[in-house]
């Protein structure tokens, strides 16, 4: 759902600039309560993976395809503050170097891609985990319908944006009833891959999930014929900055950053070529008439290729690798930032009990 130059016009694609930068301010102040030992490492790592599987369009009807958005995965990993960080930095990775969504519009994408989907997603996501029961399955399952509805909500975002100040004219109705179907569809696809790589974190680590912290069912022990609460263990939580505390992650990075060189650097090449959903719509619609060409379409990683390379597999690879390189580098730089700021002297008040009230991991079978 990258949106180019020339869809939205000016003043309103400075506007959502400004409330692309206010949302951005207030998650770098926020981020600072998210992050500790254990995420601040990962965050980078969230969002070189977002780049990477961004790069993985998946068939959703005839002569459709659509990709992940990330806003509700990041989020449920890292914390809402956090996951907009994250989505942010892909989508400056990707304007700039590989000319994908318009440099005006920048604003615009981060406004939709970022703020938007994070925010309904965890918003939601919080609602169901308090509801229903407290269970690794239940965090699936919530990270799931958070991630499925964050998507239209993204579509019907940028159909508001549109309707505001859209440079053709369109009727608004034809656009929101195309946006929102299709991107129903690209939910769903959104849906299965942040469920699917929420419970594989959780599975292995799931003190590293944030929306999963808080999520503990006591254990209970048997004493004169009745169930009563145990009491907690002390925390075995390796101290701040320790060596241990280091190593506690490294493996779970290593195996993530693998993970997403791999999708990017080989498996995109085997993504759908079908224009995605807000191509399509715009194709049909008649959105695009007036498309401006990228401010960075003579980029040599323009079009996630590389330049001057004929052979498409190599280059698409070479491109992917690169990306993800530099978003992990970039993202990572970013967040020790934040914690570096939080660590020396910050007086904001740490988030010790997480998303759901109290510490510990989640508790019962995924």
């Amino acid at each position: 759902m990258h949106v180019p130059d020339g869809f939205i016009n000016l003043p309103v694609s400075a506007a959502a600039g400004v409330v692309a930068a206010g949302g951005v301010a207030v998650s770098l102040r926020g981020a600072r309560r998210e992050l500790d030992e254990r995420t601040a490492p990962l965050a980078g790592l969230v969002a070189a993976f977002i780049f990477a599987v961004q790069m993985l369009n998946f068939p959703v009807a005839a002569g459709t395809s659509g990709h992940l958005l990330g806003g509700a995965l990041a989020a449920i990993l890292v914390g809402p503050f956090t996951g907009v960080l994250c989505v942010s930095v892909v989508l400056l990775m990707q304007g700039i170097l590989f000319a994908d969504g318009g440099l005006t519009a920048l604003g615009v994408n981060i406004t939709v891609m970022a703020l938007v989907t994070t925010v309904v997603a965890y918003a939601l996501f919080r609602g169901l985990v308090k509801v229903l029961p407290r269970t690794r399955r239940s965090v699936t399952v919530s990270a799931f319908i958070a991630a499925l509805v964050s998507v239209p909500a993204a579509a019907a975002a940028f159909t508001a944006l549109y309707a505001v100040g859209g440079t053709t004219d369109i009727p608004i109705g034809k656009v929101l009833t195309a946006m929102v179907g299709v991107h129903v569809l690209i939910g769903i696809g959104e849906a299965m891959i942040t469920a699917l790589t929420v419970g594989a974190v959780i599975a292995v680590r799931p003190d590293l999930v944030y929306g999963a912290r808080g999520l503990t069912a006591p254990l209970k022990l048997r004493v004169g014929g009745e169930l009563v609460d145990a009491r907690p263990a002390p925390s075995a939580a390796p101290a701040a900055g320790s060596p241990v505390a280091a190593r506690s992650t490294r493996r779970v990075w290593a195996t993530g950053l693998v993970t997403a060189l791999v999708l990017a650097g080989f498996v995109s090449f085997y993504a759908s070529a079908s224009p995605d959903g807000l191509e399509k719509v715009a194709a049909d619609q008649g959105i695009d008439k007036k498309t401006e060409e990228h401010h960075t379409a003579d980029s040599p990683l323009a079009d996630y290729g590389v330049k001057d390379v004929s052979n498409a597999r190599l280059a698409g690879g070479v491109a992917g690798v690169i990306g993800v390189g530099a978003t992990v580098a970039v993202g990572s730089g970013v967040f020790w930032a934040v914690r570096r700021r939080r660590t020396s002297g910050d007086s904001l008040p740490a988030d010790p009990a997480g998303p759901a009230g109290s510490a510990g991991s989640v508790g019962g079978k995924a």
